[in-house]
């Protein structure tokens, strides 16, 4: 089982799965944790939060496991699923998440959802971060599939309020620019623009942005009330 866009730094090729080593029975399972990883796909190197060391049950402060290692510690049924995972993100720049079970090394087995988030520089993906996070006591409603693809759903919903967010802030800034005035009254002037042109406010807040890079014209409604508004010296598009 390999994949070229993780082989190559070099997460797998032809692995040979082997039963973690156990661990004295001091290691107790840990419960509801949720843990934090990085995975640099230049160097093939992890990173993990101690929370991700005790769900898995390695010792505190130990190296963090290379990605041979940290594929034994998935059931054998999910290994595949966990490397095809990374393996996409890499190579298409796409968030995934999944319910996985994992082996810690004490034995004892636990139900996790894995999410991961790439990191692109340039349009290349140069990491991997994301979480795991034990819900073996607090499972949610539906089939694992569907679990899973709830999860996909909310990761890319949260990915588009963070884009519309910063769409917002820049509008506010551009505003703020225009006509010098403060954070609050370019928020109350967004607010003003939605209400009066029955638009939504990230809608004015996309349309003002593209109108200030070039891209688009504004509206004639929205521009009428923004030139109210703004100082003579400083000509909307």
């Amino acid at each position: 089982m390999t994949s070229p866009a993780v082989s190559r730094h070099p997460l797998v090729d032809h692995l040979q799965f082997t039963a973690p080593r156990p661990l004295p029975p001091t290691h107790a399972p840990a419960e509801r944790v949720a843990g934090r990883y990085r995975y640099d796909r230049v160097t093939g190197g992890w990173w993990w939060s101690p929370e991700m060391f005790a769900l898995y049950g390695l010792p505190p402060g130990s190296a963090p496991p290379d990605t041979a290692a940290y594929l034994d510690l998935q059931r054998p049924a999910d290994r595949e699923r966990v490397l095809e995972a990374i393996s996409r993100a890499c190579a298409t720049g796409r968030d995934f998440a999944l319910e996985t079970r994992i082996i810690r090394t004490d034995g004892k087995e636990r139900d996790v959802v894995l999410v991961g988030e790439p990191h692109l520089d340039g349009g290349t993906v140069t990491a991997v971060e994301g979480m795991a996070i034990d819900i073996t006591e607090c499972h949610p409603p539906g089939s694992p599939t569907e679990r899973a693809e709830a999860l996909e759903t909310e990761v890319g919903q949260l990915r588009a309020a963070m884009a519309s967010r910063a769409c917002f802030e820049q509008a506010k800034g551009i505003l703020m620019l225009l006509t010098s005035c403060s954070d609050q009254v370019a928020f109350d002037l967004l607010a003003h623009i939605s209400s009066h042109t029955h638009r939504k406010v990230r809608d004015i807040a996309r349309v003002i942005t593209e109108s200030a890079s070039g891209r688009t014209r504004l509206p004639d409604d929205v521009r009428a009330i923004i030139r109210d508004a703004c100082p003579p010296s400083r000509p909307l598009r």
